[in-house]
């Protein structure tokens, strides 16, 4: 199943759409999630918090997934 979070910008940072879908409680938990390695964007590894996710990307983690889509 995928969560999707609907922005109503450009994009969302990576580490701000795993806190909306639910990957991740806090703000810290979700840096950590990405530094260590264990969050995919499209399919690839991704290690920066900064990330912009723009509508049509999906992050993964921990076998949950989330979707970005236009308002």
């Amino acid at each position: 199943m995928i969560e999707q979070i609907t922005i109503t910008t450009e994009y969302i940072r990576l580490d701000a759409a795993l806190k909306m879908g639910g990957l991740a409680e806090t703000g810290g938990q979700a840096k950590l999630l990405i530094q260590n390695g264990e969050v995919t964007v499209n399919g690839e590894v991704c290690t920066q918090r900064g990330r912009k996710l723009r509508p049509g990307d999906r992050a993964e983690c921990g076998g949950k997934t989330v979707g970005v889509v236009a308002a």
